[in-house]
């Protein structure tokens, strides 16, 4: 029974250890990843290093005129500060942006784009409560 026990604390020991061994470097590299504590204001010309740098990356794509975008907006703040360290943010002015609207399609907005190791996953249309919007997104960890 103890030898037993002893191997399934081994086996959780080792588990704990590989997961934050992920979390800290990325890609077997020693460089460690610093995740952004709110969305990160992006462009044109920063969007693909961004979603290449994080494991899994939120783009909150949005004008400054749309109401539900307004709307949207501090439920994105909430929820980049509770995952820091598990998912990165962005803001993604589609007006100001337009090569990575009309390259991903974005016919609404606000549109969120999920991307996970530099693919695109998923793809949330429209404001929504945390309570629906964060199963959403937390499913790709």
């Amino acid at each position: 029974m103890a030898e037993e026990e002893d191997k399934e604390l081994e086996r959780i020991r080792m588990k704990k250890l590989r997961e934050m061994l992920r979390r800290r470097f990325s890609g077997g590299s020693e460089k460690q990843i610093s995740f952004p504590d709110r969305p990160v204001n992006l462009s044109d010309t920063t969007f693909k290093e961004f979603i290449q740098k994080y494991p899994l990356v939120v783009i909150d794509c949005w004008a400054p005129w749309c109401g539900p975008c307004r709307i949207l907006s501090p439920i994105i703040d909430e929820i980049a500060r509770d995952y820091v360290g598990k998912i990165a943010f962005g803001k993604l002015n589609v007006d100001e942006n337009p090569k990575v609207a009309m390259e991903y399609g974005i016919m609404s907005i606000p549109t969120l784009l999920i991307f996970k190791n530099g693919r695109l996953v998923d793809q949330i249309v429209g404001a929504m409560p945390r309570r629906m919007l964060e199963p959403r997104i937390t499913r790709h960890l």
